[in-house]
C-alpha cells in the first residue's frame, strides 16, 4: 500500500502540494478499514501544513486508485500524519555527537570486517 501511495503521489497527482512529499510508513487497522499514512517533507510549518491539505484535497483520488490498482474489495479510510522520526533521529545523533565531543561518550566502534582464513 505504501508503495502504491508513493506511485501515485509521484506520478499521478499534479498538486504542488504535495511535491517533495515522501510517504515512509502505513499502518493499516486490524480490521483493515482504515490507514494511517506517514508522510514526511522538509520544510517550516507551513510547508507541513500545505502538505496536509494537499493530501486532505487527494484522498479522495488516492481512496479510489488504491482500490482499483490493489484490487481491494473494502478500501480503507485514509488519515495522514506527518512523520517526525526522521528529526528525531537527527536530533539524537546531534546529542550523541555532543556527548562524544565533550568526551563523555567513546567513539562508535569500526564495524568487523570478516577476511577470514586463508589458512
Amino acid at each position: 500500500m505504501r508503495a502504491t501511495l508513493a506511485d501515485l503521489l509521484h506520478n499521478e497527482v499534479n498538486d504542488p502540494r504535495l511535491d517533495a512529499v515522501t510517504v515512509s510508513l502505513v499502518r493499516l487497522s486490524a480490521d483493515r478499514s482504515h490507514a494511517r499514512v506517514y508522510f514526511s517533507v522538509i520544510g517550516d510549518d507551513e510547508r507541513v501544513r500545505s502538505a496536509g491539505d494537499g493530501f486532505t484535497a487527494a484522498s479522495p483520488f488516492l481512496r479510489r486508485e488504491l482500490g482499483r490498482r490493489m484490487r481491494l474489495r473494502t478500501v480503507p479510510s485514509l488519515s495522514f500524519e506527518r512523520d517526525t522520526s526522521y528529526e528525531y533521529g537527527d536530533r539524537m545523533e546531534r546529542v550523541f555527537k555532543r556527548l562524544r565531543e565533550d568526551g563523555i561518550l567513546a567513539e562508535p566502534a569500526e564495524p568487523a570486517t570478516d577476511q577470514g582464513d586463508d589458512q
